[in-house]
């Protein structure tokens, strides 16, 4: 397109936002087009080109300033829906962003990252179509309820299918609805579900997909052909039109936390959209997070219980035994793995770490192995023969003596999920076993998954990825090779997260048969959190874990702000985030109405991808002191081009 003089009669001028950390947006001119908020455009920038969003068209051009024409429009229409535009707007003020960093995570070809999805397993076990009393009452509630509703159940209670059939009353009503699920990894199953029962009218958000299929289901969504969309975190920007039902299912997953700019939990989305849209919304979860729990008692939420488990299962035993430092499997876990084969049943196994091993200890000289880039313990991936830092994805090959000493004295302190399949093929030679986790996610994992399910396989291992949302009926052991691991990570949420995901771990066992077992392989075996965890005690663990929140003030009693500092050059994040305390503590009514800033402090992770973290913490009760005083702090401050300052508003770990 060719520069368009200024005073052409057929010129008209729109505003335009860019995903870039820089407050104002741009002005430029197109000719013979009335362009809407929401169409994407190319447009000349610096030296070159860059996309951006629509914001406002037709403008009034700022004098003085030559303006110039649009390359190319790339949309015929907005990309967005009823509440979309005004959402981004919220979202800038809301997480301390750009206007563009808010429209560019919207969009339907804005993602960064790419999972691989698991694709439909046929041996999921069959979900019910008959609602029990408990679960018939709890459907009723949510369709009368007009406040958030919560449906706190156990494990194969039949929480999705209450979901599942308060979707259908809202789409029978002519509405859409939106069902959020944690990772991609559950989402396939419940897709298989979704699509027997509702055929067309469902559409998938997951970002798997290719800009083009994301943009056909987001066409399908605005155009109201699809009125039922699942998908994880990102679904929640879905240019909805007539929305009428929002379901997050297992609320208490920080998977629902964004870990880019802006750093949004799909939670407090929710909670604006429904208002926005007059729409209902319900969470779910055996283990709420520890602030819902707190809603919970202090009423802030409508709520039902599940008891019961809906295919005729029952909560499983489960037995506390001594983890061995020197083997992965204690006794009783070996004699229960094989009672369990004898019987024709399977058995689970979860350990929390991928890989072979992690944590490579020189025995000598008491060296171990870092990333040379950050400030973590490499793990070996032994089918793969390199070591690999899981946060930076550094790669360097396999060492057998100490490179600091040339001892030959040296081993892994933690083993992983690779170490745990080698034991099993010594122990266990004739019995098949697979394992699932994100090194194996690919074309393996459905065969594998579908062989579990069809009995072809006696003993899955995992990681998370087996912990929750797959229901196997045939399933009698579950085996938790470390229970405590994380518990000593120097986060205030490190205790909620453990228990939550034994809970749920344990919830894989017995879902059909009342004989489930469960075998919890621990070094703290007395730990409150550990034991109260296999006992089930869910209140005496939640108001125990609110007890100690309130004498620390942390969250659900006061809000944070977390500022991360990052530099290659250690010096430079140090000072600035000096600096930045310093700019903080300039607002003197930020402390006199109770506010703190702690730090600035190293972070747990001191270095990662190079650059050397620094943090600073805002800490106060009421969220407007406390956002205010990070937004004038930020407006002031003016710190070095190599320095990034990284804004996480309710942070959800402090590593």
């Amino acid at each position: 397109m060719t520069t368009e003089s200024s005073n052409d009669n057929n010129l008209l001028y729109c505003e335009v936002a860019f995903d870039l950390p820089m407050a104002q947006n741009f002005t430029y001119a197109v000719k013979g087009a009335v362009l809407v908020p929401g169409q994407r455009v190319q447009a000349p920038f610096g030296r070159g080109h860059k996309t951006g969003v629509v914001i406002a068209s037709p403008v009034t051009p700022p004098e003085g300033i030559e303006i110039k024409p649009l390359k190319k429009i790339l949309d015929e229409e907005s990309l967005f829906g009823r509440w979309s535009l005004d959402l981004a707007q919220w979202m800038s003020r809301q997480y301390l962003c750009r206007l563009g960093q808010a429209l560019a995570l919207m969009l339907p070809s804005a993602q960064r990252k790419r999972e691989v999805p698991f694709p439909e397993v046929v041996s999921i076990a069959a979900h019910q179509l008959t609602l029990n009393n408990e679960q018939l009452k709890a459907r009723q509630a949510i369709l009368a309820s007009d406040r958030p509703f919560y449906l706190w159940g156990l494990t194969g209670t039949g929480k999705t299918e209450v979901f599942l059939q308060s979707a259908n009353t809202i789409l029978e009503a002519g509405q859409q609805v939106l069902y959020l699920v944690p990772e991609i990894a559950l989402t396939w199953p419940l897709v298989k579900i979704l699509r027997q029962r509702f055929g067309s009218q469902v559409a998938i958000l997951h970002s798997a997909l290719t800009p083009a299929q994301r943009l056909g289901e987001w066409r399908k969504i605005q155009t109201e052909q699809a009125r039922l969309v699942v998908g994880a975190r990102s679904a929640i920007f879905a240019p909805f039109q007539n929305l009428g039902l929002i379901i997050i299912d297992e609320e208490h997953e920080t998977s629902y936390k964004s870990g880019q700019t802006p750093r949004y939990h799909a939670r407090q989305i929710a909670f604006y959209l429904a208002q926005k849209s007059g729409a209902k919304l319900v969470m779910g979860s055996a283990t709420p997070s520890l602030e819902s729990y707190h809603a919970l008692l202090n009423k802030t939420f409508a709520h039902a219980r599940l008891t019961q488990r809906a295919a005729g299962g029952a909560p499983p035993r489960v037995l506390i035994v001594p983890r061995d430092p020197k083997s992965l499997f204690s006794a009783p876990l070996i004699e229960a793995i094989h009672q369990t084969a004898i019987e024709g049943r399977q058995s689970i196994l979860f350990l929390n770490r991928r890989g072979y091993g992690s944590s490579f200890h020189c025995r000598t000289c008491g060296e171990d192995l870092l990333c040379r880039h950050c400030s973590v313990s490499l793990t070996w991936h032994k089918a793969r023969g390199v070591l690999v830092c899981h946060l930076c994805g550094y790669q360097t090959a396999p060492v057998s003596i100490c490179p600091h000493c040339g001892s030959l004295d040296v081993g892994w302190r933690v083993p992983g999920t690779e170490h745990v399949m080698d034991d099993l093929t010594r122990l266990f030679p004739r019995l098949r076993s697979a394992r699932v986790d994100s090194d194996t996610a690919g074309a393996d994992t459905p065969r594998l998954l579908e062989e579990f399910g069809q009995g072809k396989v006696d003993i899955l291992v995992g990681t998370q990825m087996v912990a929750k949302g797959l229901d196997f009926p045939r399933v009698k052991l579950v085996g938790i090779l470390n229970a405590e691991a994380g518990l000593s990570l120097p986060d205030f949420r490190a205790s909620e997260r453990v228990y939550a995901l034994i809970r749920q771990v344990t919830g894989r066992a017995g879902r059909t048969h009342p004989d489930g077992l469960v075998i919890l392989q621990s070094s703290r075996p007395d730990n409150t959190v550990i034991r109260w965890a296999a006992e089930g005690q869910d209140e005496e663990f939640w108001k125990q874990e609110l007890s100690l929140r309130k004498l620390l003030d942390f969250p659900p009693y006061s809000r944070l702000i977390r500022f991360v500092v990052r530099s290659f050059q250690d010096t430079l994040a140090q000072k600035a985030a000096l600096n930045l305390a310093e700019e903080l503590g300039q607002n003197s009514w930020f402390r006199a109405e109770g506010g703190e800033i702690l730090g600035p402090s190293e972070c747990a992770i001191a270095k990662q991808s190079a650059q050397y973290r620094y943090q600073v913490l805002l800490r106060a009760h009421h969220f407007p002191l406390l956002h205010t005083a990070a937004k004038t702090a930020l407006e002031k401050i003016r710190v070095s081009r190599d320095v990034h300052i990284e804004v996480d508003i309710d942070p959800l770990q402090l590593l």
